[in-house]
């Protein structure tokens, strides 16, 4: 199997285990500081994994790359990672894995418009199977407190898709020309002093108290620290390698493997149920996802 193909796959499974962990700690930390936390975390794995590579510390970037990079982690980073916790927290993990169904044809439809990348039959046949699967696998569950939440929790979770999408395709060139790592520490940095500034702007002289509970809240270091590692960390490492080495439809087909993923998860360590809805949406995302990879 192709390294682009593997990263993309590697990057779902990662994601999922993340979004598992993510989930409980969702349960004592607010989205906003559980964001920070985890870019931070992610930040200094990143900066120990550049510094072990030896590459170098600050490439000649023009202006516009700079701007794109700081764009880049605002929707990308600040905005949609705290919007997919915000929609974790009121869809639960399965429901808010299915909700990402929008994932796929949104990179598919960017990179169109973006790169006039398209894919061939057999690569449109596996996603539209993907898709369907999410879609049949949706329904109304236990873990969702009201209807309301169920529809701002997708709304969110789509949101935060598209807002994903956008930010890693404008800068997609870069990482083909600059140091993996670098660029995408690089991301995080930016997308800390976003949060930063914005805990400033909406709190004060309060914004420690509110920005820094997943720091001061050692008890939940424990499920915080390996959610920061295998998601914003390794997760993106992954993702972004996959995007590096396939057109964009490809990659994201891939990706939306997370959806299957994090439904088995959530129903061993969740205790989640596992529908025949589920079922079916599973198996179909399985498929699709098989006739990608054969063609």
């Amino acid at each position: 199997m192709p390294i682009g193909d593997i990263c993309a796959i590697s990057s779902a499974l990662m994601w999922s285990i993340s979004v598992i962990l993510m989930r409980v700690s969702g349960f004592t930390i607010p989205p906003l500081p559980l964001n920070f936390f985890k870019s931070c975390v992610a930040l200094i794995c990143l900066t120990l994994t550049h510094l072990a590579l030896q590459e170098s510390w600050w490439p000649e970037l023009s202006g516009g790359a700079h701007l794109r990079i700081l764009i880049s982690a605002l929707i990308g980073i600040s905005l949609a990672d705290t919007m997919i916790a915000a929609a974790l927290n009121r869809l639960g993990a399965s429901l808010q894995a299915l909700a990402d169904c929008l994932y796929s044809p949104v990179i598919i439809t960017v990179g169109f418009l973006m790169f006039g990348e398209t894919l061939n039959t057999w690569e449109l046949l596996g996603g539209s199977l993907v898709i369907s699967g999410v879609f049949v696998g949706a329904a109304m569950t236990a873990e969702v407190k009201h209807p309301r939440d169920l529809w701002t929790g997708i709304a969110l979770a789509a949101g935060a898709h598209i807002l994903m999408a956008v930010g890693i395709l404008m800068v997609r060139d870069i990482y083909l020309e600059e140091s993996l790592t670098w660029v995408t520490g690089y991301r995080f940095l930016m997308g800390i002093a976003v949060l930063l500034i914005w805990g400033l702007v909406r709190h004060g002289k309060s914004m420690p108290e509110v920005l820094f509970v997943g720091f001061r809240r050692k008890d939940t270091w424990f499920t915080t620290i390996p959610m920061a590692f295998f998601g914003p960390f390794l997760a993106t490492l992954l993702w972004v390698s996959g995007f590096k080495h396939l057109v964009a439809g490809r990659a994201a087909i891939y990706n939306q493997l997370s959806t299957v993923f994090i439904i088995i998860l959530a129903y061993f360590f969740l205790k989640e149920k596992f529908t025949t809805r589920k079922a079916i949406g599973t198996t179909l995302a399985l498929l699709g996802s098989l006739l990608v990879a054969l063609h």
